[in-house]
């Protein structure tokens, strides 16, 4: 589904990434690990048009998305949940879902997903006409996901989603990404700190350090690699 190849991106005289390929097959969950600092995010960025890079090339569904705007980027069907989940907060949680479809025009159906958003969220129906920031840490990361989901991407990316959450409302969000993934075959590239609880809901990772991916291979491999467990997952 995403092709990336030979990706280098510079910040100034910073090299942020170093020539990285990846790659992301439809239906999967494919993972990203590093120390802060390595590129993920950057990868993301650059992935929805945010940066551009110097090289490299960047391919969904076959085409070449490389220059596009963001917005563009959406229309074709790549959804970001950024890093700190930057929910309006003035806004009520049914006006913030409302605005993740903000590419689409059939208003029915956009009505109809949200209802559908808050199947899948019920903590989010509760508060629908509260505005966003007054919700939890957890409610505001569910309400990043829907928001995202509103404009029914077939590449979901999410950058850190148990940031800042405590541990049982981690797992209940990585739990609620392995559910869309079986249930509704949602395709996702995923940023997790907690490298065990990303290696255990991912098909395959890549580790990126310094800007290079230094190891790739499927998760459960990964997760009983030998430098795998004491750099990232604390055990020696």
């Amino acid at each position: 589904m995403l092709d990336i190849k030979n990706l280098h991106v510079s910040y100034g005289g910073i090299r942020a990434l170093q020539g990285i390929s990846l790659h992301v097959p439809e239906g999967k969950i494919i993972s990203l690990l590093g120390a802060n600092g390595a590129g993920k995010s950057t990868t993301l960025r650059t992935i929805m048009g945010i940066v551009k890079p110097t090289e490299g090339s960047i391919e969904f569904l076959g085409g070449n998305i490389l220059g596009m705007k963001s917005f563009q980027v959406v229309m074709k069907g790549i959804a970001l949940v950024p890093e700190g989940r930057r929910v309006f907060t003035n806004l009520t949680v049914t006006e913030n879902l409302a605005l993740g479809a903000y590419t689409r025009t059939d208003k029915v159906q956009i009505q109809q997903d949200i209802e559908e958003i808050y199947e899948l969220f019920p903590r989010l129906r509760e508060r629908e006409k509260q505005s966003a920031g007054t919700l939890s840490g957890g409610e505001q990361q569910m309400l990043a996901l829907g928001r995202a989901l509103m404009s029914k991407p077939k590449l979901l990316m999410i950058d850190e989603p148990s940031l800042g959450l405590a541990p049982v409302l981690s797992q209940g969000v990585l739990s609620r990404l392995k559910e869309l993934n079986q249930t509704r075959g949602q395709t996702i590239l995923l940023i997790e700190q907690n490298a065990r609880a990303a290696l255990s809901i991912a098909d395959y990772a890549y580790i990126l350090e310094t800007g290079r991916i230094t190891l790739e291979g499927p998760a459960a491999e990964l997760a009983t690699n030998d430098a795998v467990r004491k750099t990232y997952l604390g055990i020696h």
